[in-house]
């Protein structure tokens, strides 16, 4: 009974470090991320706006974001990490 339980714990293990472990990581990434952005930081929405911060409101997770087109509020969380990395690492 014992030895048909290694098995099944060993493929526990491995999902936990191939698919529960490694999301965590990018959860804990992106939340250091959102809350290190201020105004002037460039960055890109999720849905593929580019532009600058010119105001951030704590209380409500939203920032303004300046675009060629105007100013545009969205939520915090809009704000893609890997989006946002690629434009600033392009300077």
């Amino acid at each position: 009974m014992d030895s048909s339980l290694i098995p099944l714990t060993l493929m526990l293990v491995g999902f936990f470090f191939l698919m529960i472990f490694p999301q965590m990581r990018r959860q804990k990434k992106e939340k250091k991320f959102l809350s290190e952005l201020k105004v002037g930081s460039r960055v890109v929405t999720k849905s593929g706006l580019h532009g600058k911060i010119v105001e951030i409101k704590e209380g409500n997770d939203s920032c303004v974001i300046q675009t060629m087109a105007g100013k545009i509020r969205y939520e915090v969380s809009a704000i893609s990490l890997d989006l946002s990395a690629k434009v600033n690492n392009k300077k």
